[in-house]
């Protein structure tokens, strides 16, 4: 896969690193000139030294024949005008861009970058699982054309659902409960007539805004 990667800092460079490791075919587009020529040096001519904002710079990369961008630099601006330029310039299937202030990550998806990857939320999500009590975890963000779906795991507890049947209880629009995990039970998929209890964990898929409603009905909260 080739594969071009915007910003050659410390997280571009340990990227690269991991994906030549893995036998992908790799260019960074770097502006520092010495930065280019310590990742050159290092792992040979990989580097090209130019603004991926650019067309003439992203024609000089052969963005054109591109499998996936990635723009990890410390600018969100600069991520998403490359990640705009690769996409709708050159046609590269998938861009994947860093946020680095959580509150763009929607203005990115609206924009039509494939993956955002922003650290505060990597980390949130990793503290909503190490904490029992929370209820509500996201597991994944679905990208393509139902971008707007995510991944969840519900911890039930004292909602307005629990000792009813999914049939007694009204869902928000797009959410489908996929599975129960049950303590001393084989995880299963719920039916109709499947009566929540306290301590079932769900996981559903659903749209952002149906998120406080379903900690309503399982968690109480």
């Amino acid at each position: 896969m080739y594969i071009i990667i915007v910003g050659g800092g410390r997280l571009g460079y340990s990227l690269t690193k991991a994906l030549l490791g893995e036998g992908h075919e790799i260019l960074v587009i770097e502006r520092d000139a010495a930065v280019c020529d310590s990742i050159n040096r290092e792992l040979g001519s990989i580097c090209l030294r130019g603004d991926a904002c650019e067309t003439a710079t992203q024609a000089t990369a052969g963005t054109g024949r591109a499998d996936m961008m990635i723009a990890v630099t410390g600018g969100d601006e600069d991520n998403l005008v490359a990640c705009q330029v690769g996409k709708y310039r050159f046609n590269v299937p998938r861009t994947v861009a860093r946020v680095r202030d959580p509150r763009n990550e929607a203005i990115f998806k609206k924009l039509g970058v494939d993956v955002t990857v922003n650290s505060t939320n990597i980390i949130l999500e990793r503290i909503e699982h190490e904490v029992p009590s929370h209820p509500l975890t996201h597991l994944f963000c679905i990208t393509g054309d139902q971008r707007d779906l995510e991944i969840l795991e519900i911890k039930a507890d004292t909602g307005e659902a629990i000792g009813k049947t999914m049939n007694d209880i009204d869902l928000p629009d797009k959410v489908v409960l996929s599975l129960i995990i049950r303590r001393n039970e084989k995880p299963f998929v719920p039916r109709g007539d499947t009566v929540f209890q306290k301590g079932d964990q769900i996981i559903a898929v659903a749209p952002t805004e149906a998120e406080e409603t379903l900690q309503r009905l399982f968690s109480g909260s």
